[in-house]
């Protein structure tokens, strides 16, 4: 883990293999007043220019300091463009990530970037930390080893001092390490990670807190019920798990109770409605919804928020043999709602519709679910941007919790009409309906399994999903505090979410 440090030294004096400084389109020195004046000369205008020094995001660039400072190396880092006179806290976040991201090999690190106030020295904190990132489990076993993580990073502000920036930094050092962990996960290989496997992970993430793990296996799953789980799990020599991960607030009494709900589809083959063999590369990566959960229940928990938190996390590993299921299946999930299973690559919205049963059964007050669900995520809003449905004040808060974090989201919409596509002649309701807007489908079809809906008993819980199907792992080049594999996506909107809970 990266070690880090908020400083009051000057950028000259500081000592570390590298400093860091901030440069944004013009070109400009951003924070050119707090450094020495032989750096400014070096770096000004016309000579960032001639060095190429554009200040578009992710540039990164490593200069001699020529003995202006006490570092060695001097490195700009761009921010992209500015809305306004500085630039913002993810733009911080991004420049201060890409930079360390890309000096990984290097020992220490100063980050002389602007951090004049507490917002500011926090989300250069962050991005650091998640900058600092490298899956080196399966690399270290071979002759070629990727180069270290930065090691040390300083953050140079004058609130180095301050207690109440300490504690905001120690939250951002919870949540960069909640984000690798996710990121560990969902990069971990598949014949590593197993629904039991995973169920184990989770007893070891919660080790040294007051959370709580419970695991249902394949006998519990079918002696509750849990037929969407049970029919995904049933072609694969491994059996399916659901664990139950829970942080209770030390304090008594009534807290605000948030569940999350979390994919977790170890390998994901398409079952007997087989992927084609490039389509299987990253399936992976299709558990990053139930990782996401398990951090982001871990991160409450070492936060102490005062909110109780509980995280569903439904594991099966899809596979074609001669026990898997067949398109044309009818699967009872539970609470007793039948599922004709037309396509069995539509199998992640099945785990979840057991899985958000069970958590609506414990009365939350907001449950949220969080998959890589749907090809069509991808094709509506690409690689970088999640959606976010469901009920309209629960999906705004997701919205400002994400706003705040960092993380793209964007509202979609479930629309009626589409409804009619998922009718069943022989099932209350077909597991895939309209290609045509085929994300807004699943929505639609998780949303039958919620109490209070589709003639379901029991009380309406606010209720949103989030389908991070594309963001959750960068399959092109690194970019900002995000190198490739697994992004850690959505765990700080997770998160943020339940400190906003935490607040009502």
């Amino acid at each position: 883990m990266t070690d880090l440090r908020a400083t009051t030294t000057s950028p000259a004096r500081v000592k570390a293999d590298a400093l860091v400084v901030a440069v944004a389109p013009g070109p400009e020195l951003l924070g050119a007043a707090a450094l020495p004046k032989a750096l400014r000369s070096a770096l000004s205008p016309a000579a960032l220019e001639a060095l190429g020094a554009t200040g578009g995001a992710d540039q990164v660039q490593r200069i001699p300091s020529g003995g202006a400072v006490a570092a060695d190396v001097v490195v700009l880092t761009g921010t992209g463009p500015l809305a306004g006179s500085a630039p913002s806290a993810e733009q911080l976040r991004r420049a201060a990530g890409a930079a360390v991201r890309t000096l990984a090999g290097t020992a220490s690190v100063a980050l002389a970037l602007p951090a004049d106030d507490a917002d500011s020295a926090v989300a250069v904190a962050e991005g650091a930390l998640l900058g600092a990132y490298a899956y080196r489990a399966q690399r270290s076993r071979t002759a070629e080893a990727t180069a270290l993580p930065v090691a040390s990073v300083e953050v140079v502000t004058p609130l180095a001092r301050d207690r109440a920036l300490s504690a905001r930094v120690q939250r951002a050092a919870v949540l960069a390490d909640a984000v690798s962990a996710t990121r560990d996960l969902v990069n971990a290989p598949p014949n590593e990670l197993y629904p039991e496997s995973f169920a184990q992970a989770a007893r070891d993430a919660v080790r040294g807190t007051r959370a709580t793990v419970t695991v249902l296996d394949e006998r519990a799953l079918a002696a509750g019920g849990y037929g969407g789980i049970l029919g995904v799990g049933q072609g694969s020599e491994r059996p399916p798990r659901l664990v139950r991960v829970e942080h209770a607030p030390k304090r008594g009494g009534r807290v605000p109770h948030l569940a999350l709900v979390g994919k977790g589809i170890t390998f994901d083959s398409g079952g007997l409605s087989l992927k084609p063999a490039g389509g299987m590369v990253t399936m992976k990566c299709d558990m990053a919804g139930a990782a996401a959960v398990l951090a982001a229940v871990v991160a409450a928990a070492r936060l102490d928020l005062p909110v109780r938190v509980t995280g569903w996390l439904a594991l099966a590993e899809n596979m074609p043999s001669g026990t898997a299921q067949r398109p044309s299946d009818v699967l009872t999930t539970l609470g007793g709602r039948t599922v004709e299973v037309l396509n069995t690559d539509a199998e992640g919205r099945l785990v979840l519709a057991d899985a958000l049963v069970a958590a609506c059964e414990e009365g939350p007050d907001a449950v949220v679910d969080v998959a890589t669900l749907t090809g069509a995520q991808v094709v509506a809003l690409g690689t970088r941007v999640s959606a976010v449905m469901g009920d309209d004040a629960l999906r705004d808060q997701v919205l400002a919790a994400a706003e705040r974090a960092g993380e793209q989201f964007w509202p979609m919409p479930l629309p009626e009409e589409l409804r009619a596509s998922l009718d069943s002649p022989v099932a209350d309701i077909a597991n895939i309906g309209d290609r045509n807007g085929g994300m807004l489908v699943a929505g639609l079809f998780l949303r039958e399994f919620l109490p209070g809906r589709a003639g379901n008993p029991g009380a309406q819980v606010p209720w949103a999903h989030l389908d991070v199907a594309g963001p959750a792992f960068n399959e092109q080049g690194p970019h900002g505090y995000t190198g490739k594999g697994g992004t850690g996506v959505p765990v700080r909107t997770l998160v943020a979410l339940a400190e906003d809970l935490a607040q009502r």
